[in-house]
């Protein structure tokens, strides 16, 4: 197992191999919320995303990371960045993380399809056995969207990083350990084609009904 750049399509996102052709529109994602404000997590300034992506194309260079940039197809634009990362071929088990998305498509069915892609990809293409996400304890907006999947809270990791965040300074961080394991997949794939078909439905009706 050993995921190879590749283009996963969906209704609401298409997640593209990150390249630095991104930039502008990574740049632009970040200022929707000043994304780089928040304490608990790194997400890069926009004058420091250009050294992020060849961060990240560097190590899927070394075959530990394999990056994303996130295209919400309805607005074309870009809405963030996603990774598959700790990538154990000999284990078949990959973590999804290093995930951000701007602010104006959070809490939208754009994450969750993206989730999705990446999960059916990971589990009926690459032959993973399980998929971890990681998060901060104090995360609570990642703990929820993670648990909205299906994963379930392995464990926690205490004092498991230093964080040397800009507003932070050296801040400890506890790691939130969440899988989704193979046998749990289709019930896991189940559950969001329904949680994305709910909201168009939702969102059709509510239109409808103005």
């Amino acid at each position: 197992m050993q995921p190879m750049p590749i283009t996963l399509n969906g209704q609401h996102v298409r997640l593209e191999p990150l390249a630095l052709s991104h930039l502008s529109g990574l740049q632009d994602a970040v200022k929707d919320g000043e994304l780089w404000r928040l304490w608990y997590t790194l997400i890069p300034h926009p004058d420091l995303m250009a050294a992020e992506i060849e961060r990240r194309i560097g190590l899927q260079a070394q075959g530990l990371m394999l990056p994303f940039a996130v295209i919400d197809i309805q607005r074309q634009q870009v809405a963030g960045m996603t990774t598959y990362m700790n990538i154990d071929s000999a284990n078949r088990r990959v973590e999804i993380g290093a995930t951000w998305y701007r602010q104006s498509v959070q809490r939208t069915p754009l994450n969750t399809e993206a989730k999705r892609l990446l999960l059916c990809h990971a589990f009926e293409d690459l032959g993973c056995i399980a998929v971890e996400f990681r998060t901060h304890v104090l995360n609570q907006q990642s703990r929820r969207a993670i648990e909205r999947l299906g994963a379930k809270l392995d464990g926690v990791l205490r004092q498991h990083q230093i964080n040397r965040h800009p507003l932070a300074q050296e801040a400890l961080r506890d790691t939130c350990v969440y899988s989704i394991i193979h046998s749990e997949w289709q019930n896991v794939k189940l559950h969001l084609d329904f949680q994305i078909n709910d909201r168009k439905f939702v969102q059709t009706h509510a239109m409808h009904t103005v």
